[in-house]
């Protein structure tokens, strides 16, 4: 998951970083960081926790320059320790560098030992690290060159943003697992950001798409930019981006996710064979699903789940008799709504299945007479390792119990999925995706 940014070519270059990742920061709260190159060095603010907690515009302010990257950690490789933080800075033999990663290098581990045996010392968990020590160690003139050789080891999904004192270098894997697109700002500067809701809030100008396999190198004070194909494009954007890591105002690969949202709740809808009286989303990611089920049903949607936006970290630690404290915390049911009815309850997806049944619990404690769910994505059965956080077969209750099984462990009276066709049909049956926590599909 994660969130990058990179601005050049701008004199708010820190403030134009700051409101991308504040856009967003829905795609990784553990952590965030800024790094701004005053054209001789490179400085550095990266804290954890949220984008508004940690950069006040007393500490924007330090950050001068024209050249800014940026990044929002959600952590699948590495710890949540502050170490772990990006972006990473070092000083090599072409000065400072900053790199900021959206993705997850899948050779991570054998090329970390391969560069320990050759004398590295690591100062992160991160694979984002092992990239730097091979620029580091490259012998090529020029950052250019040490920078595309080194690509050449990574395997995996990845989206990069690497500064320079003068430079910015962005690229993206051959498969375009990851979201990255271009745009340009009303000082003439350029951003790169993992979603186009950035470009929105800072009223940038959105150009295009990064290419699968594309580089493109910005220097400060030169119009344009390079762009070079380095790999052959063999596109394959998450899906999972559709289904829940993107916010519903941004545009995937020419694709409203707003609008692909409401397809997979058609989807959902043409095969349901039940009544309710009204359909129920899933604050907030089941939101734009069920407002396309309930459109292509012709019946009601009612917000019976209020979820509140203000729970952040608490100290209370829940025993056993309190195990429904976290999501009591965030959503709770409207009761006379709910009394006596029967609902359809969608979600954008499931993955453990525990929180599901929690939900349901509350909804027929609330005095729901019967709870139809419906879940606007296939069954999840296989681990992501290209940046999903998705954890190990055997907690994945989709590789575990067939749908009847999964049904009476979360409690509904009913149980649907999308087809992986389906869900492919919503998004658009024209290209190809990255599938795999649905079809085991490791294509890299």
């Amino acid at each position: 998951m994660c969130a990058v940014v990179g601005v050049i070519n701008s004199k708010n270059a820190s403030t134009y970083a700051y409101y991308a990742l504040f856009a967003m920061q829905h795609r990784g709260q553990e952590a965030s960081g800024i790094s701004v190159s005053d054209g001789e060095k490179i400085h550095t603010i990266k804290a954890k926790g949220e984008v508004g907690q940690i950069f006040s515009p007393e500490k924007l302010k330090t950050l001068q320059g024209r050249l800014a990257i940026g990044h929002n950690r959600y952590s699948t490789a590495g710890n949540s320790s502050l170490g772990d933080t990006q972006p990473v800075v070092a000083t090599c033999i072409l000065g400072d560098l900053a790199l900021a990663h959206n993705g997850n290098l899948v050779n991570k581990d054998a090329m970390r030992q391969r560069l320990i045996k050759d004398g590295a010392i690591f100062r992160t968990n991160m694979d984002t690290e092992n990239l730097l020590h091979l620029i580091a160690k490259n012998k090529s003139a020029n950052l250019k060159e040490r920078f595309v050789a080194s690509l050449k080891d990574c395997v995996g999904a990845y989206c990069f943003v690497l500064a320079s004192r003068d430079k910015l270098f962005v690229v993206r894997d051959r498969y375009g697992v990851r979201p990255l697109s271009l745009g340009r700002l009303k000082d003439g500067g350029y951003v790169v950001a993992s979603e186009t809701c950035a470009f929105d809030l800072i009223e940038a100008e959105f150009i295009r798409d990064v290419r699968a396999g594309e580089l493109l190198i910005f220097t400060q004070g030169a119009d344009g930019f390079e762009s070079v194909q380095l790999f052959t494009p063999e596109p394959r954007i998450c899906a999972f981006e559709y289904i829940y890591f993107a916010r519903p105002d941004s545009i995937v690969e020419g694709k409203s996710v707003y609008e692909v949202r409401k397809k997979m709740g058609e989807a959902l809808a043409r095969k349901f064979p039940h009544k309710a009286d009204f359909v129920v989303p899933v604050p907030d990611s089941g939101v734009s699903a069920a407002l396309g089920f309930a459109s292509h049903l012709k019946i009601p949607l009612e917000m019976a789940i209020v979820r509140n936006h203000y729970v952040g970290r608490t100290f209370i630690e829940p025993t056993q008799a309190l195990r429904n404290l976290k999501v009591k915390l965030k959503l709770s049911p409207i009761r006379p709504v709910l009394r006596g009815k029967e609902i359809v309850v969608i979600d954008d997806s499931m993955v453990r299945g525990t929180t599901s049944k929690k939900i349901i619990a509350l909804l027929r404690a609330a005095g729901a007479k019967k709870i139809h769910l419906g879940v606007a994505c296939p069954e999840i059965k296989f681990p992501d390792i290209y940046g999903i956080d998705t954890p190990t077969f055997e907690e994945l209750i989709s590789a575990n119990k067939n749908a009847e099984e999964v049904r009476e462990y979360v409690g509904a009276d009913s149980l649907s999925f999308l087809s992986i066709e389906e869900l492919r049909q919503s998004i658009g049956g024209e290209r190809d995706y990255s599938l795999i926590s649905f079809d085991g599909d490791y294509f890299i």
